[in-house]
């Protein structure tokens, strides 16, 4: 039971991904630059919530025998999730969307391929949340359940839908045909499921490490956020649409983290 659950988890984001990279097949022009925002925006209200009320939130209760320090391992753990995409984002050569800047290391890769690793590097933690959430549900954590751990797994995959549509167009523009631009989109999210499955072998090692990748896995995603995307979704004239489309992407999440978990 436990098995096919995990697996399924691991995998929904994955397939969101894909069928949003599939888009390219169907669509005959990029997104518009206030749609691009609009779905940039809905991601990270997505990420945002599911770090407070499907990470945070249970790194903390998991500790409350601490007392007044029961915050110590979520802080602990988000720095370190801070770090480690900091880390990521200086050796690995990434461009993202808007403004148009590489970033990382100088590199001879195209324009294209590092599109696809800044996407890459930013699904990272979200496969990484998938994982340790489902590490506490696997563990008997009572704190979290199997409709706490779907609802980050459909949550993420929601938000990868357009995400997956987003970068293989780009891909499509740049030059890459219609298979390659739809493969491109798709193993950019293969990641997640790699990332969660690892997540979950590190947590069953090290069982009193589960609050600190909780929280680790959120101050990645945080990192993602805040460097990336609420710039691109800011990014050109002034416009309400992302911060309107973070509020939905928040408050869609929040509902599912509450009503299923």
């Amino acid at each position: 039971m436990f098995v096919g659950q995990v697996v399924a988890g691991l995998l929904i984001p994955f397939v969101g991904t894909t069928a949003g990279a599939a888009c390219v097949f169907f669509m005959k022009r990029d997104f518009s630059r206030n749609v691009q925002r609009a779905l940039t925006g809905f991601a990270a209200g997505v990420m945002v919530a599911a770090s407070i009320w499907s990470l945070l939130i249970p790194a903390m209760e998991q500790e409350i025998r601490m007392g007044r320090w029961a915050f110590a391992p979520a802080v602990i753990g988000f720095w370190l999730g801070i770090l480690f995409l900091l880390l990521l984002d200086h050796v690995i050569p990434h461009l993202h969307r808007h403004p148009d800047q590489e970033e990382g290391p100088k590199s001879s890769l195209t324009r294209s391929t590092m599109l696809v690793l800044a996407v890459t590097l930013h699904n990272i933690p979200e496969g990484m949340a998938v994982g340790v959430v489902y590490a506490g549900y696997i563990s008997g954590n009572v704190m979290i359940t199997a409709g706490g751990a779907m609802a980050l797994s459909l949550g993420i995959a929601i938000q990868n839908f357009p995400e997956g549509a987003i970068i293989s167009m780009l891909l499509l523009a740049a030059g890459r045909s219609r298979g390659k631009a739809f493969a491109s989109g798709m193993l950019s999210g293969a990641v997640e499921p790699a990332f969660g499955a690892l997540t979950i072998v590190l947590a069953s090692l090290i069982v009193p490490a589960l609050p600190y990748l909780l929280a680790f896995a959120a101050g990645a995603m945080f990192y993602v956020v805040v460097e990336e995307l609420i710039p691109e979704m800011s990014s050109g004239t002034h416009s309400h649409t992302g911060v309107v489309l973070f509020a939905v992407g928040f408050t869609l999440m929040m509902a599912l983290d509450v009503a299923l978990g």
